[in-house]
């Protein structure tokens, strides 16, 4: 068996064309707030992609940007201005943040109604409990491929999460759950990891390490989700040189497996596009816009 490679690269662009096409029937624009601290030059690459493709949908987007230097006061100071602005419908703070500043307490300073990234502890209770909210957007992208693959029905899935952090694995269980999935969260300390990898009709690894899952760990025809993104060296291309590879071992999977995403271009691009979404969202639910069809 071959496995059918899911384009995250085509899905995100659906996405984001959905969203261009919502924001266009809006009253007014809606306005994505980044807050970058610090140098870190793959944030700053991150940032430019949700500055340009913010933009190219039609929003507004404001970039603020703290030194290294900057205090936990000053981050929070500024997140909390940014809430008490009525212009701006979500808010973004690039992690990590430099060393030295508390990721956690700065993002519960998010209003959870500009929780565009579904991180605050109000936006995970509210997932917990089935409310309406804004979901964490890897998480929401994986639910996505997993639909463009197996059809928008997922009643009765088996699926297989494989890492259990409050970014990914917990959310993308409850996600899935949400779709009558029946979910088991797996991790380092699971018994017999690869004979209930097996069992899983969809398998996510979230774990970050790197090609951990086999072919052999799979139930022939399954569809893979994979969202790890490792750097690791590729002598094959010189000295020196890296490549990216996710959390399962793409070419022995894709032997068995009937889906895979690719690792870049699966999950990853999903992320910046539910982002534009929830940004439309959070603007719809704050200004008593109705949410336009098609998101």
């Amino acid at each position: 068996m071959t496995a059918v490679k899911i384009d995250g690269t085509a899905v995100a662009a659906d996405v984001r064309s959905a969203v261009a096409t919502a924001v266009s029937t809006l009253p007014d624009q809606p306005c994505l707030a980044v807050v970058l601290v610090g140098e870190d030059p793959a944030s700053e690459v991150y940032v430019r992609n949700k500055v340009k493709m913010t933009q190219a949908a039609g929003m507004v987007s404001i970039h603020h940007r703290l030194p290294a230097t900057a205090s936990q006061g000053e981050v929070e100071r500024l997140i909390e201005s940014l809430n008490a602005d009525a212009d701006v419908d979500g808010i973004l703070l690039q992690l990590p943040l430099p060393k030295g500043l508390d990721a956690d307490a700065a993002i519960e300073k998010i209003h959870p109604d500009k929780d565009v990234d579904g991180l605050t502890e109000v936006s995970a209770g509210r997932l917990s409990l089935g409310k309406p909210g804004l979901r964490p957007c890897t998480p929401a992208g994986s639910v996505i491929l997993a639909k463009r693959a197996l059809g928008e029905d997922l009643s009765g899935k088996h699926v297989v999460v494989i890492g259990r952090s409050i970014l990914v694995g917990k959310p993308a269980a409850l996600l899935f759950l949400a779709e009558n999935c029946t979910v088991t969260i797996a991790h380092s300390r699971t018994a017999d990891l690869a004979n209930v990898c097996r069992s899983a009709d969809i398998l996510v690894p979230a774990v970050g390490l790197p090609e951990m899952v086999r072919g052999d760990w799979l139930k022939p025809g399954a569809a893979i989700i994979d969202v790890g993104i490792n750097r690791v060296p590729a002598p094959e291309k010189g000295e020196g040189k890296t490549k990216l590879v996710g959390d399962a071992h793409f070419e022995s999977c894709a032997e068995v497996a009937g889906f895979i995403t690719p690792v870049p271009g699966g999950v990853g691009p999903m992320t910046i596009a539910c982002l534009l979404r929830n940004t439309v969202l959070a603007a719809c639910a704050r200004r008593g816009w109705a949410v336009p069809e098609g998101l």
